[in-house]
């Protein structure tokens, strides 16, 4: 995980093509927030704890006697420097390495001035060696790119654009790249949101245009109770930038011959990209021809039809429209299991770290833990993946001790674990919290979470950062399951990796809600709610997840949100992802449940959903503290309240 980010000044920039009611003066936001370089440089040094650079890029003007005649020059200097431009572009980046031979240093630059700060993992579509830095292949890939400013595709036969290199990735990342030789900035995140890139549009009370990984703590107390003017509240400092690809081209005004930039946003070129973002499925409704050679029960009209992979064989021959049960768990399972193996691979800078180690101490790679269907998934799949000399960490929470349901499921989680996997050195890593005792610790969170603000959001916060921490409690002693026989000593988790288990409930019908909808909806109505949940998951769990994780000096790595998961699920028919009509702990994640059986874990594939917020019992220690009581809390729905300025000491 790393932290990137950009302060540009000096120039007047066109938001016409992006903000809806931007042909209108620049909105007004709270006054100018100030913070300082050196604040935001100590934010992003806690996501990248290796190394941290900037470079400022100076953008100078000739005096041209015609239009024809204007030209940028551009020159980048050390941030020490005294030399100064109309307009600037400050590049901050901190690293925290987990490939390469060498140590690497951000921002990476070439002797063409192009300039790239880089937050994230290419898996697949540009090739990196096991030798190799992601961070610099794609800044050598992306210097060979086009200059073109076509917005249609590239006019340089035989050259690929920066947006058809960024949309073969796959894989998380957040980027901002200058490309010297069209005076363009671009930058954007991947198609799923899932690394962190806030945003701070320029606005009448700050013209300045700001990309970060993370607001800076300064950056809080404006954020927590907006102003309202006619009823309408103003503007947060930070937003989530939207997914995509993004670009700014700088000119020079005909007028005054000040700096101006033209702000575009991009079309992805990759097709199954644009199918993944689109989240469309061709089989939603189950029908006597299509549901034949699958197994399944669901409502017909007044009739409870069921059909079983028994019926597969029939007079007309198999239906090509699905395939038997058993291939499609068998296709998830392949796919989830080549997911985890990717972000599970030990690359050369890592090891080359816990070389100096007693191996068998080394837990390079952890699980955040609740003992429940998708985590004991990720931890059987990281076992077979990882090499069995290495110990796996599970981090679990809890803020009620050894009685939280998370702590109790996720020592029958351990015990099921090492029935299936003996020879593996399992550490559940118990870290147990009072909320009463996190204020400077909330106020921190706080600043994460930004620009999300409800009690929800703070909540899960809370929990995930403490788990990413992995500062917490694990036994050790006589090797025996009875825990009087151990000892609970003090531990503090290393991995630098910690695999996480959002996507799933999206993508297999896991929330309440979704059971609502099929209720009232059956299949499209269930359909539509999974697919609304997939296409906001970027703006409402993953850049907080990646925030609150990577402020650790971890990165969170997502193995359901795997590009090629994903598709996977979408090519099975509804029916076969979940069953609502089975009561909860059976139909909800239905396939998920069934790869868990194929993987040995039986106990695990019973288990129903429970959010980490509710499983660690933070939800009722904050509806405590914050509203009384837990029924208080319900009545005024809690979760989605915001959270005022009274509330954050």
């Amino acid at each position: 995980m790393c932290g990137i980010a950009l302060i540009i000044s000096g120039i007047r920039i066109d938001l016409s093509s992006i903000l809806v009611d931007a042909a209108s003066p620049p909105p007004k936001s709270h006054q100018r927030l100030e913070f300082s370089v050196d604040d935001l440089k100590a934010a992003l040094r806690r996501r990248g704890p290796d190394s941290l650079g900037s470079k400022k890029l100076l953008l100078h003007s000739n005096n041209p006697t015609s239009i024809d005649d204007r030209q940028i020059f551009s020159v980048i200097e050390d941030c020490s420097s005294s030399v100064n431009g109309k307009a600037e572009l400050l590049f901050i980046g901190a690293t925290l390495q987990l490939r390469g031979l060498y140590p690497i240093f951000q921002p990476f630059l070439d002797s063409s001035r192009n300039a790239l700060v880089y937050n994230g993992e290419i898996f697949d579509g540009i090739h990196v060696g096991s030798h190799g830095n992601d961070g610099e292949v794609l800044m050598h890939t992306l210097a060979q790119c086009c200059s073109c400013k076509s917005h249609n595709g590239c006019e340089e036969k035989g050259r690929s654009s920066v947006v058809d290199v960024l949309s073969s990735i796959k894989g998380p990342w957040a980027l901002i790249y200058w490309q010297d030789s069209s005076k363009t900035l671009w930058f954007g995140r991947d198609a799923l949101g899932r690394r962190s890139l806030l945003v701070h549009w320029p606005t009448e009370d700050d013209a300045r245009f700001l990309l970060s990984s993370v607001s800076p703590p300064s950056s809080l107390e404006q954020n927590l109770d907006p102003e309202v003017e006619h009823g309408i509240s103003k503007l947060n400092f930070w937003e989530e930038l939207p997914c995509g690809v993004y670009s700014l081209s700088m000119d020079i005004s005909e007028l005054d011959r000040s700096f101006v930039g033209e702000l575009r946003k991009h079309e992805w070129t990759n097709a199954m990209l644009m199918e993944l973002i689109k989240w469309e499925r061709i089989l939603v409704e189950p029908t006597t021809e299509n549901c034949g050679f699958s197994h399944c029960e669901t409502h017909l009209g007044e009739h409870n039809i069921h059909f079983a992979c028994s019926d597969i064989i029939s007079e007309s021959g198999p239906k090509p429209a699905s395939v038997p049960c058993s291939m499609s768990v068998q296709r998830v399972l392949n796919a989830l299991r080549k997911s985890v193996m990717q972000r599970s691979s030990l690359h050369t800078i890592v090891e080359a770290v816990i070389c100096g180690r007693r191996q068998e101490e080394i837990a390079p790679v952890a699980v955040l833990f609740s003992g429940g269907l998708d985590s004991m998934i990720l931890a059987a799949l990281l076992n077979e993946c990882l090499d069995p000399s290495y110990e796996i960490d599970l981090l679990n929470v809890s803020f009620d001790g050894q009685f939280a349901p998370d702590r109790i499921s996720a020592k029958a989680g351990l015990k099921e674990l090492s029935g299936i996997a003996p020879l593996r050195r399992w550490k559940l890593v118990e870290i147990d919290s009072d909320l009463s005792n996190l204020t400077s610790e909330t106020k921190h969170v706080m600043s994460l979470i930004n620009p999300a603000n409800t009690y929800m959001d703070l909540n899960i916060g809370i929990a995930l950062w403490l788990a990413a921490g992995g500062d917490g409690w694990v036994y050790e002693g006589v090797t025996s399951s009875n825990e009087v026989d151990q000892q609970r000593v003090k531990y503090i988790s290393k991995s630098r990796i910690i695999l996480v288990g959002s996507g799933a409930d999206e993508q297999c019908a896991g929330y309440g809600r979704h059971r609502t909808k099929y209720k009232h909806g059956s299949w499209v109505g269930l359909d539509e709610e999974m697919k609304l949940d997939m296409q906001r998951i970027w703006k409402r769990n993953l850049g907080r997840d990646d925030r609150c994780c990577a402020d650790n000096g971890k990165e969170a790595r997502f193995p359901f949100l795997d590009e090629d998961v994903i598709r996977t699920l979408l090519d099975i028919p509804l029916w076969e992802i979940a069953n609502l009509n089975q009561p909860s702990g059976t139909g909800d994640k239905k396939i998920l449940r069934e790869v868990a059986k194929m993987l040995g874990l039986y106990e695990a594939a019973t288990l129903p959903k429970r959010a980490i917020q509710f499983g660690s019992r933070i939800a009722r220690e904050s509806n405590r503290k914050n509203f009384g009581s837990n029924r208080a809390a319900n009545q005024a729905s809690a979760g989605s309240v915001v959270i005022r300025k009274q509330n954050s000491s």
